[in-house]
């Protein structure tokens, strides 16, 4: 909790005193820079026993017809190995990928396969939106945890039916490129906001001399291309990304109640408030002992050991409140307040709540 505390109050004050400019690559990307979700369905073969069982039709079905590929004609009926499972196969295609490039592959079993530790996926397509396929998934899985059972004992660790296949996928068909000679681009922020679009347009338009930029909406601004730079278009996208604004934030308080965190921009602003901080103990403590007959030769059929409780309640109350004077006006300041006098992090995340619900909070509280 104390180590929490001194990095919330170190960001804040960072973010209080310096205020840095990021570059245009870094808060937006051109709109045709994007990545494209694509799946398959494979079989992962050379599991050692852990594979799908005989319940799985899928598994049988699948097996079946590869082998028939083979010239291996066997019914799906006759299948029983417990060293295949079927999965379904993911990966994600960046923008400028070129046939032959390679991209990671993630598997994940979709039978009821133990665990898919030393196993192998075998050649499957992986097919986009459109129903293209683009890229080729083989090789051998790299899985993060494993799962061992014995004679009704079981061992586990992480989740061994999911693995990666490090570059396992080769790029067979490469994406639709804009024409090099285009008269506007499109930026799109990472985070819309009105603020931060402005700025970025102002900065552009002040680098070219010129009207270039103009923003369309809090989330993307529109760039005419000059006409010198009409078949040099990674040129000008090359300059425009290296240019420098700084970013309008959002006035954020963020808390994670479960592992007491709280982080705050430096610049969050509070209205003058005042808060009494008041600390009641309740402790119940509890004995147990054992009542033994002692010195009896014969005791009655009355008599035997008696197990017993004692409970006892304390209540504990501060002998006066602490008390936070309407001064601060940041958040920083009312934390480093509250530091002084010894409160712990939960009693503060429970004070920013309350004084958001005064009102005097100026900032969006996000709770996790």
């Amino acid at each position: 909790m104390r180590t929490a505390l001194v990095l919330f109050l170190a960001l804040s004050a960072a973010a209080a005193t310096h205020a840095q400019t990021v570059r245009l690559k870094d808060l937006a990307r051109v709109s045709a820079q994007r990545e494209n979700a694509l799946v398959g369905y494979g079989v992962v073969t050379g599991l050692s026993g852990s594979g799908d069982t005989a319940r799985s039709k899928a598994t049988r079905v699948t097996l079946s017809n590869l082998l028939n590929r083979f010239d291996l004609n066997i019914a799906s009926d006759d299948v029983a190995s417990r060293n295949v499972a079927v999965v379904m196969v993911t990966a994600s295609l960046p923008a400028y990928a070129r046939p032959g490039d390679h991209v990671d592959v993630s598997v994940s079993s979709v039978g009821d396969a133990r665990s898919l530790e030393g196993g192998t996926l075998l050649m499957a397509p992986l097919k986009g939106a459109d129903g293209r396929v683009y890229v080729l998934a083989q090789g051998a899985l790299t899985v993060g945890g494993y799962r061992h059972d014995a004679q009704g004992n079981q061992v586990q660790k992480n989740h061994p039916t999911a693995g990666l296949v490090s570059g396992g996928g080769t790029v067979e068909v490469a994406l639709t490129e804009e024409p090099d000679a285009q008269p506007l681009l499109s930026l799109v922020l990472n985070s819309a906001d009105f603020g931060t679009a402005g700025r970025m347009a102002d900065r552009i338009n002040e680098s070219f001399g010129t009207e270039l930029a103009e923003v369309r909406d809090a989330g993307a601004i529109d760039v005419q291309v000059p006409q010198s730079y009409r078949t040099r278009v990674p040129t000008f996208v090359r300059q425009v990304e290296a240019l420098s604004v700084e970013p309008d934030h959002h006035a954020r308080v963020v808390i994670n109640e479960r592992t007491g965190t709280l982080v705050a921009g430096g610049d969050v602003r509070i209205s003058p408030v005042a808060v009494v901080v008041g600390e009641t103990k309740v402790t119940v403590t509890a004995e147990t002992a054992v009542s033994q007959p002692m010195l009896l030769r014969a005791p009655g059929p009355g008599v035997r050991t008696e197990v017993y409780t004692n409970s006892q309640l304390r209540v504990q109350e501060p002998v006066a409140p602490k008390f936070v004077p309407a001064g601060p006006t940041r958040v920083t300041d009312l934390v480093q307040l509250l530091a002084k006098g010894k409160t712990p992090p939960r009693d503060m995340i429970s004070i920013l709540q309350a004084i958001k619900a005064a009102g005097a909070l100026h900032a969006e509280l996000i709770v996790q």
